[in-house]
């Protein structure tokens, strides 16, 4: 009886989240802030990333992130919350919402070494991308939801 329970509430709480691990990766028309742009959260100093921040679909050896209602999942891996995610220096990192509906969520960079982060963007598809030239490890959440969402990227 437990069993079933704890059955019925995991697809509950998968039902109401909006993960689905086969969803599809679509890229959207999302708009993402660019350094010295107003709105979204902090970026800043730290890491050299190219300015690269906009849209798009993540080309060979490059790392997607799934960003959903209360998680951040990587595409390579799987793992999620933190999406844990390495990426060769030069490469990017594209953030692509799904099955997100209308709740908000941004990619905001988190200590040092920084990337700029993203504005909060609403809607299945909006995409977020960054090009990381410099090695380090970068952390990141949504300034939404805070740790409840979040990742780390290694650059090497």
């Amino acid at each position: 009886m437990r069993a079933m329970i704890a059955a019925w509430l995991i697809a509950v709480i998968a039902a109401c989240s909006g993960y689905s691990p086969t969803g599809p990766m679509s890229s959207g028309n999302g708009s993402a802030r660019t350094p010295g742009a107003s709105g979204g959260g902090g970026g800043g100093s730290g890491g050299d990333t190219g300015g690269n921040t906009s849209g798009g679909t993540p080309t060979s050896g490059d790392v997607s992130v799934l960003v959903g209602n209360n998680f951040m999942k990587s595409g390579h891996n799987g793992s999620v919350n933190p999406a844990v995610d390495t990426v060769s220096a030069g490469g990017s990192v594209t953030w692509t919402w799904t099955r997100t509906g209308d709740v908000p969520h941004n990619i905001q960079s988190l200590g040092n070494p920084a990337f700029p982060s993203s504005a909060i963007l609403t809607g299945d598809g909006s995409v977020y991308r960054v090009t990381f030239k410099t090695a380090g490890t970068y952390r990141y959440d949504c300034a939404v939801h805070g740790s409840m969402m979040s990742g780390t990227i290694v650059v090497q």
